[in-house]
């Protein structure tokens, strides 16, 4: 699943919002070469 501005892992909180949203992008772009989304997460 991507993950937006909007629906994020409650992992990703307390990131401060330029941070998460960094994050977000990350785990979607791991997500685009079919990681599976637990492993995308952590690396984010």
């Amino acid at each position: 699943m991507l993950r937006s501005e909007r629906r994020y892992p409650d992992s990703m909180t307390n990131l401060h919002p330029r941070v998460r949203t960094r994050a977000i992008h990350i785990a979607n772009a791991l997500l685009g070469e079919d990681l599976e989304e637990a492993r995308a997460i952590h690396i984010a």
